[in-house]
């Protein structure tokens, strides 16, 4: 009898835990098969009203993307491309200052796969997501596909245990095309298009700074003056240079398709969110820049120039076409690293932003031969060359520098080195910026500059506006927000001085306990329970434990908006000892500490996965943020509470729990 009843109250007990295990995703798998060793394994989640989920695609040093692992592919089975995914949503995030994409209502992921083992029969596979809503969830789902022995080409199985209701072929294959990471959104214009249209901008923008620059510039009346006496009589010469111009557009934008069409569309956006690439572009940049500010020039071989030129001379239109390609080899030292600049950056978006970024720079390019070709009048209009396209060249190459590091902090930001920290990144553009603003001032000169007698008033003007925004970034050294530039410096918590050197209240490094650093306002931060516990102990204070994630939106609200009020950051500095436990920390456990969790049954490898364990064991909750007032004998104080925007409402919870302490 007393078994029975204690095998009863241990179901009670474990039933009690998972009833308040929060699940706002119900996932289901279906099989749609394409042949005889070819599949695509379709998972399809459910989301509760309000909460949404994070796309594959969502960008770093933002909320936690979806990540696919399949088990057991080498010599079984091959993943043939990446995991597609639905339609999702995309908006600005301005507390991480990135784009999230995310999933609202229903989220479908598609992976083919080829069968390489005849005798296989089960593909295992692991999502690791984030769901949110007021507060975070970092969950996961492991998926088992039983493959079928015998199948109609082209049927949708479903999986044993899921919803058996039929599938539609049709629909499915429709769902296939669309299972392209393209943001959807209920407005006329999707923000996807604004992006393109951001990148065609931006690249036409890089186009005309190209044409100022004395590899293209001088060609213009030259290109111009072949047309007009070439030509039989003007209308052929407009047609000629509008042929001429079409071709230009048609040689980079086939660059950008071959760009795409080697790399695919999905794996630039990979590409450009590695860390090791973010480093490579870096580097990259380092060398572009480098040869606008006049150390050498990137040039492409003589031989290629030469054998174009003599396909020119045949005329016709096959003529215009290699005169166009002509032009992009010759001028290449002064485009090239422009390209390259727009093709790094445009693989940040993927899909077809590097055709997009070739078709609005090569059109800034070839407008102005056209144009000054169909009315060689205008040419009287164009300035001389001369000094000033070797400015508008090294000013680039200042601005590419600068742009480089953005790439390097990324990757720093990625490995948690601490070496590009936000006040060494801002010395470093306040170093560039100002080092740009003494050349135009013409108080630094670089190789290939001509005597410079005066200063122009559009020189003198660029030059003051550079020196100006030098001067805006020097206090974000002591902590200001830099607000104009916040999408591209580290932000403040990745710094040397988190609270600022001037006005703070935070203790010395030196001074502060075993286990602990400055955290939020200055606020003195435990991430080790037991060492948070231990100085607990020692100083006689209840403890806040702040279950919290990297990647947590709410959990930084309530950082910036709630803890940084006067009362409640009084409390936090004076009454208890702050407990951050991060459940989203990706470093590994020692291996002597790593298990099987017996309530999720997930696997406990990481930092993060073990503080997820200890709340939903401790506290029977999976959500972050959640706020737990403890006394030293490890007793809950009053009721936790999750996010809790509202400043009076938390601060009375906090008093609450601490007058309970010292009762």
């Amino acid at each position: 009898m007393r078994k029975a009843l204690f095998f009863l109250c241990t179901i009670l007990a474990f039933a009690n835990v998972n009833a308040q295990i929060i699940k706002p995703v119900k996932w289901s798998t279906k099989i749609e098969q394409l042949s005889e060793t070819e599949f695509y394994l379709i998972m399809e989640g459910k989301i509760d009203e309000g909460w949404h989920v994070y796309s594959q695609f969502t960008p770093e040093n933002g909320p936690l993307p979806a990540v696919f692992s399949f088990e057991n592919t080498k010599g079984n089975y091959e993943l043939v491309g990446k995991t597609k995914e639905s339609p999702y949503k995309k908006q600005y995030n301005d507390i991480f200052e990135v784009d999230e994409y995310y999933f609202e209502k229903k989220v479908t992921f598609t992976q083919k796969v080829k069968i390489t083992n005849p005798s296989l029969t089960v593909i295992k596979a692991k999502l690791d997501y984030q769901v949110c809503l007021n507060s975070c969830i970092n969950d996961n789902a492991n998926f088992t596909f039983q493959l079928p022995k015998t199948t109609a080409i082209n049927s949708v199985l479903p999986m044993a245990n899921s919803d058996t209701i039929p599938v539609d072929t049709e629909a499915m294959a429709q769902t296939k095309v669309k299972s392209e990471p393209i943001a959807a959104t209920s407005s006329k214009e999707k923000p996807d298009d604004r992006g393109l249209w951001t990148i065609f901008f931006l690249a036409f923008l890089g186009g005309f700074a190209a044409l100022l620059t004395p590899c293209v510039f001088p060609m213009i009346p030259m290109t111009v003056s072949f047309f007009t006496k070439q030509s039989k009589n003007p209308a052929q010469g407009k047609r000629n240079a509008i042929l001429y111009g079409i071709s230009i557009i048609a040689i980079y934008v086939v660059l950008g398709l071959a760009i795409t069409g080697i790399f695919g569309a999905d794996a630039l956006n990979a590409l450009s969110t590695n860390a090791y690439f973010n480093v490579f572009f870096f580097l990259l940049l380092v060398v572009f820049a480098v040869s606008f500010l006049g150390a050498f020039e990137i040039m492409l071989p003589n031989s290629w120039a030469n054998k174009v030129d003599k396909q020119a001379d045949k005329g016709g239109i096959i003529g215009i076409l290699f005169m166009a390609l002509a032009l992009a080899i010759v001028s290449f030292s002064c485009t090239g690293p422009i390209v390259g600049t727009l093709l790094v950056e445009s693989a940040s978006k993927g899909g077809i932003a590097p055709i997009v970024g070739m078709l609005g720079f090569s059109t800034a390019l070839a407008l102005p031969f056209m144009l000054f070709a169909m009315f060689p009048s205008w040419m009287q209009s164009l300035p001389k060359s001369g000094g000033w396209l070797n400015t508008v060249k090294v000013s680039l190459g200042f601005l590419e520098l600068a742009l480089a590091f953005k790439f390097l902090s990324n990757a720093d930001l990625v490995f948690q080195l601490h070496l590009l920290e936000r006040e060494v990144f801002l010395a470093i553009w306040i170093a560039i910026f100002g080092i740009w603003a003494l050349y135009l001032f013409g108080k630094i000169t670089t190789p290939h500059d001509s005597p410079l007698p005066h200063i122009s008033v559009g020189r003198l003007s660029l030059g003051m506006l550079v020196f100006a925004f030098t001067i805006y970034m020097i206090p974000g050294l002591f902590g200001a927000p830099l607000k104009l530039i916040s999408a591209f410096p580290p932000p403040q918590t990745y710094s040397e001085s988190p609270t600022g050197f001037f006005g703070s209240t935070a203790p010395v490094k030196q001074n502060l306990p075993d286990g602990a650093k400055i955290g939020e306002h200055g606020i003195v931060t435990f991430t080790d329970y037991e060492k948070g516990l231990a100085y607990a102990k020692e100083v006689n204070k209840p403890i806040l434990l702040d279950f919290t994630g990297f990647a947590c939106v709410n959990c930084r609200k309530m950082e910036i908006n709630v803890w940084s009020d006067e009362k409640v950051l009084s409390h936090l500095k004076n009454d208890v000892v702050l407990i951050s436990l991060y459940v989203d920390d990706k470093r590994e456990l020692p291996k002597n500490e790593q298990k099987v969790s017996k309530v999720t049954g997930n696997d406990i490898t990481t930092i993060g996965d073990k503080w997820t364990e200890f709340i939903i064991t401790r506290y029977k909750t999976n959500t972050q943020p959640f706020y737990v007032l403890i006394d030293l004998k490890e007793q809950k104080l009053n009721e936790p509470i999750s996010y809790t925007p509202d400043i009076n409402e938390y601060e009375a919870w906090l008093k609450d729990g601490i007058s309970k302490f010292t009762k």
